[in-house]
């Protein structure tokens, strides 16, 4: 059973940074066989996916895009979420997601999701 874990959430200002975190256990992480994501969910709001990683190829949102990066540590079985320069309307709760590759990561269906860590930026 994949289990997914995020931290590293909290509150900063704009213009802050955050990394958030997300250990994996049941799974090993491998860009070759599976997809990796991040999702963000404001209040009122769709989710909506920040960055996908897999089969070599990392793919961001246009919103995010030269302000987010997407890495995987294998050796602490984590994928990780770097936010720079975040900006209020970067305010959600955000998750990561797994699922087995089978094609393009950014439009697959995740099967395994963590619980979510909230971010909040003020302006």
């Amino acid at each position: 059973q994949v289990h997914l874990v995020e931290s590293g959430g909290g509150s900063v200002q704009a213009g802050g940074s955050l990394r958030l975190s997300c250990a994996a256990s049941g799974h090993t992480y491998s860009s070759s066989r599976y997809c990796m994501a991040w999702f963000r969910q404001a209040p009122g709001k769709e989710r909506e996916g920040v960055g996908y990683t897999g089969d070599g190829l990392t793919i961001y949102a246009a919103s995010v895009k030269g302000r987010f990066t997407i890495s995987l540590d294998n050796a602490k079985n984590t994928l990780y979420l770097q936010m720079n320069s975040l900006k209020p309307e970067d305010t959600a709760m955000y998750y990561c997601a797994v699922t087995r590759y089978l094609g393009p990561c950014d439009i697959s269906s995740y099967n395994y999701w963590g619980q979510g860590t909230q971010v909040t930026v003020s302006s």
